[in-house]
């Protein structure tokens, strides 16, 4: 494959996932679990790409959507630092935008790691952890995958 293709795909994934835009103030919705609500942004207002991905991806854009002021405080240890990303919600979210309406970053979906540091803050979450504990965890359990996108 040449590297002007190489090149294009992502290019080609960013601009349809920037296309689709949501309003997660307007539309947001809570799961309960063990006696914790988390918000989760409407799987429908979400890009194609995310609402056909594996059901942990979707979670986890639906819950950056919904959480910024959470996944904001947690770091990513993916190596996606270089990319600009400087916390684990910069993965999903692009550009939250002035007026309400997203730019997705398809970063997350082919990240496990990032995935995985988000579903741990999810499960955190819901048992009631703050989001110092939940980064401390996550220093913790991630380090050993690469250096963090955040200070």
């Amino acid at each position: 494959m040449s590297n002007k293709r190489r090149l294009l795909f992502p290019l080609l994934s960013l601009i349809l996932l920037a296309s689709t835009a949501l309003s997660s103030c307007q539309s947001s919705h809570a799961t309960a679990d063990a006696g914790h609500e988390l918000m989760m942004a409407p799987l429908a207002d979400m890009p194609m790409e995310v609402q056909q991905a594996p059901v942990k991806v979707r979670e986890s854009y639906q819950f950056a959507v919904a959480n910024p002021e959470v996944l904001k405080q947690i770091p990513c240890y993916c190596g996606c630092g270089v990319m600009g990303h400087t916390s684990n919600y910069a993965c999903y979210v692009a550009d939250p935008g002035q007026d309400g309406k997203f730019t997705y970053d398809p970063h997350a979906l082919g990240c496990s790691i990032c995935v995985d540091i988000t579903q741990d803050t999810m499960r955190l979450l819901k048992q009631g952890k703050t989001a110092p504990e939940i980064r401390a965890y996550v220093d913790q359990t991630y380090a050993k995958f690469g250096p963090s996108n955040m200070p």
